[in-house]
């Protein structure tokens, strides 16, 4: 996303978060302090944001396997519900591309064709990423998105980026394809091309809609080159009557009046089915649009309130789900425009919703003669953007790991589909992180004359070893999963240490944490380590930790003397107790 820059924004100066009731529906806020000098930004902003909405929000239903018009329901409905719960004050939700291939991938397999089916599921699919992230956002759970770390998202996004576009690529080239997967609906397009299939009427209109969003976007990017490319292509489907004349697919009539209140029916399989992607989901949308709310809070002077901005998410995907919708999120291409517009609160949102009811109360037929290769074009443009190569080279280069996280996640999208893939990608990122806290770095310190401090004698081959004294470093919190690794590294470090050892010492600082089972084995550890002629020690233990220590009775069984401010005070006292006279020493 490029940003837009801000001159007269104060990052640093954070105003204070709203107490009460204006907490939970931040319009409360807004209209007390609101300034009539804003209106004028607002409504402008909000016609500006029409323009895009409208061919956006339709394209984007198109590629999750609905009508065009739903799209616009789904714009409708989450910008009332987002300008009424979101704390955010200009950030824009609708259809998104990045979960477009999550929602087809669920929802078409399922449907089998049907499209009132898969409406239906696409209904509930909302209400229940909505409620998730009303719950998370509740019980204070907008951490969870952390679990989507950026190599797992970069990967994700480029796979669901190449899965989109290959699925409206036909769209473009003017016929259709059957397919439930990346392979076969490559397949599909492979052999409709081989096949003479193409429509080249199509085929011109969404290749030229390619080469004007794309050629706006890159020379003119205040120029909504996305409305011109659509504006264009219906004006002339509709003059030269293509759709009878050539052929093309066109949006078609659609129906006069806002959207109505359903319960989507489902059965209990299809609900279990749907859950798991509404988790998918859920994920998907707030780890972007946390990213979002917070680069434009800090550009505007405001705070983050990332658990009411995972509510004000639900709000609006529940209300979409309620009102014939399918699941959204915060949109990185149409907030920009609506702050480069000038505006100023959620009211630009409003301006857009009702627009749009007026498109569909008074002109519904307007839009008839858009062309589905136009839509297809609007899409692919988007799944452009999507697709982030150097971040995987930058990956490939720094930390190898990650890279194949991310490609790991970018091939499960592909070759599984969408929600799999990205499961499998965070359980590859917890494995790790398992894998690092069980398998911690330590270290055997020594004193380093020029520097006159104990390092990592593997690092710093110069640091001399105190005869008989072994300073043992843990990188990481002591727990059920590494005690006993800790204690296998502590007892090799004593048998190959050069001279026969008498103390042991820890040096504790980075131990944040010791849990009941840690403690069991430093206590083990201690009465094996006494046996054997030798005494266990602990430097530079924080006050939490020791604190611990003294609820499990450990600190007390050890001795209060055992623990030593720093590791200067602990080699002092090994020094003086066994009267050795070490140069190192101060």
């Amino acid at each position: 996303m490029e940003e837009t820059k801000n001159p007269s924004a104060k990052p640093f100066a954070l105003r204070a978060r709203p107490r009460g009731l204006p907490r939970w529906i931040p319009i409360i806020q807004t209209l007390r302090d609101y300034k009539r000098e804003w209106l004028i930004h607002d409504i402008t902003a909000g016609l500006v944001l029409t323009a895009i909405l409208v061919p956006v929000g339709m394209a984007y239903a198109a590629a999750s396997g609905l009508p065009a018009i739903y799209g616009l329901y789904a714009t409708i409905i989450p910008l009332i519900a987002y300008a009424v719960f979101g704390p955010s004050k200009i950030l824009v939700l609708g259809p998104d591309s990045a979960l477009a291939g999550l929602i087809a991938a669920t929802i078409l397999p399922l449907a089998a064709g049907n499209t009132d089916k898969a409406i239906a599921l696409a209904g509930m699919l909302a209400i229940l990423t909505g409620a998730l992230c009303i719950l998370a956002g509740l019980v204070k759970f907008g951490f969870i998105t952390d679990l989507l770390a950026k190599p797992i998202r970069i990967g994700y996004l480029n796979g669901i980026a190449l899965t989109v576009l290959i699925g409206q690529l036909p769209k473009v080239f003017g016929f259709s394809v059957s397919g439930s997967n990346f392979l076969q609906e490559t397949n599909g397009l492979i052999q409709g091309i081989w096949n003479g299939q193409i429509n080249w009427t199509a085929c011109v209109i969404g290749l030229s809609c390619l080469a004007v969003i794309l050629g706006f976007r890159r020379w003119a990017p205040k120029i909504p080159g996305v409305l011109i490319a659509v504006a264009g292509a219906t004006i002339i489907a509709s003059v030269l009557d293509l759709s009878v004349t050539s052929g093309i697919a066109v949006v078609g009539p659609l129906p006069q009046g806002l959207p109505q209140f359903q319960i989507p029916a489902l059965s209990f399989a299809e609900f279990n089915t749907l859950f798991a992607a509404a988790v998918a989901i859920a994920l998907v949308s707030f780890a972007d649009m946390s990213t979002l709310s917070r680069t434009f809070a800090l550009r505007a002077g405001q705070e983050v309130d990332s658990n009411q901005e995972i509510i004000a998410l639900g709000a609006a995907n529940m209300a979409a789900g309620f009102f014939q919708g399918f699941p959204v999120t915060s949109s990185a291409s149409r907030t920009p425009v609506a702050e480069s517009a000038g505006a100023k609160t959620q009211i630009t949102g409003l301006v857009g919703a009702v627009c749009i009811a007026l498109l569909l109360i008074f002109a519904p037929n307007l839009l008839q003669n858009l062309p589905q290769a136009a839509l297809g074009a609007v899409v692919i443009c988007a799944c452009i953007s999507l697709v982030e190569v150097r971040p995987v080279v930058r990956l490939y280069k720094l930390r190898r790991e990650e890279f194949i996280f991310s490609i790991a996640c970018f091939l499960g999208v592909v070759s599984l589909d969408v929600i799999k893939g990205i499961f499998i990608a965070i359980a590859l990122a917890l494995l790790a992180f398992i894998w690092r806290a069980w398998h911690p770095y330590d270290a055997v310190l020594g004193h380093v004359e020029g520097l006159n401090s104990y390092h990592d004698i593997s690092r710093h081959p110069e640091a001399r070893l105190i005869p008989g004294l072994v300073l043992f470093r843990w990188d990481a919190p002591l727990f059920f999963a590494n005690a006993e690794t800790f204690r296998e590294q502590l007892l090799r470090a004593v048998a190959h240490a050069p001279t026969p050892t008498r103390w042991v010492v820890v040096t504790a600082e980075p131990m944040t944490d010791v849990d009941t089972t840690a403690a069991d084995v430093l206590a083990e550890l201690d009465n094996a380590l006494h046996q054997a002629g030798m005494d266990l020690f602990f430097a530079e233990m924080k006050g939490p930790v020791k604190d611990m220590l003294k609820r499990y009775g450990l600190f007390t069984r050890l001795g209060v003397d055992n623990f030593f401010p720093t590791i200067e005070q602990a080699v002092e006292r090994y020094l003086a107790v066994h009267k050795i006279d070490w140069p190192g020493s101060k």
